[in-house]
């Protein structure tokens, strides 16, 4: 059966993240997406020019029309904005009864917060606890879990944190941390851990590889595929595509979705 991904997150209008970026990996992956869009941006390759956030109201009802007809076999989440909506999606998508993965957009790739103290309370109160998996970079890392993330082994412990806190696996994503390779860590509520790595990338062309890895890894789990194994398969999909990136823009280019095709 084609496994059905809602993702619920922003539209960006260069294709790169977000919606389009959710849309794009779901399909190469050979899911089946839907979308409750929160939020439409006005943006490219270097930068955000113009964010207009839909009406709650307006987004509870995508969601809810995809539930109650087509279905749904996981939920992946991004930039949600402020705490009525958090609230409003958490109470939509408890009773669902599916995996959901929540990319928990909180800073900046320029290190800016991008949701307010509040909103953070309440992501950490009304949503984590309902997730299946969490997916911070570090940045967003250090803000979950209080702590100041300077090696692997602290970024170690902060997820070890997080995933005790609200009994959810921790997928964090070593990218900021600089050096030849980048390391990811897997950390069960248990405490028990897992090593992803590779080699360093060298481009630009990174723009919605957070939603990317997020949006795959909601489609491997929803074929009931191991966390461990949908995670390696994630970051499989996002660096091949990586290296497939067309190159376009002049600031932090999209990535090349559609690599599979190409095989």
């Amino acid at each position: 059966m084609t496994p059905r991904i809602l993702a619920i997150a922003g539209s960006d209008s260069s294709g790169g993240a977000g919606i389009q970026a959710d849309i794009k990996t779901i399909t190469m992956l050979g899911g089946y997406a839907m979308t409750a869009i929160t939020a439409v941006t006005a943006q490219n390759t270097k930068g955000v020019r113009r964010i207009d956030a839909l009406p709650v109201e307006g987004i509870i009802a995508q969601i809810a029309a995809c539930v109650d007809d087509i279905g749904v076999d996981a939920i992946k989440t991004g930039m949600l904005g402020d705490s009525l909506l958090i609230d409003a999606i958490a109470t939509a998508v408890r009773d669902c009864g599916v995996p959901l993965i929540v990319d928990p957009v909180l800073v900046a790739s320029s290190g800016d917060r991008l949701v307010s103290d509040e909103a953070v309370a309440t992501l950490v109160r009304s949503l984590l606890p309902l997730a299946t998996v969490i997916t911070p970079n570090l940045p967003e890392l250090e803000v979950l879990s209080g702590r100041r993330i300077a090696d692997e082994n602290a970024m170690v412990a902060a997820a070890v944190d997080c995933a005790k806190e609200w009994n959810v696996a921790v997928l964090a994503k070593g990218g900021h941390l600089g050096g030849e390779r980048v390391t990811d860590f897997v950390v069960m509520p248990d405490g028990t851990s897992r090593r992803f790595g590779g080699s360093r990338i060298d481009t630009n062309h990174t723009h919605g590889t957070g939603c990317t890895l997020a949006s795959a890894l909601a489609t491997h789990i929803a074929r009931d595929m191991h966390l461990f194994d949908a995670v390696e398969a994630a970051r499989t999909y996002v660096r091949s595509a990586i290296q497939a990136a067309p190159g376009f823009g002049g600031g932090h280019g999209p990535l090349g979705h559609w690599w599979p095709l190409t095989r």
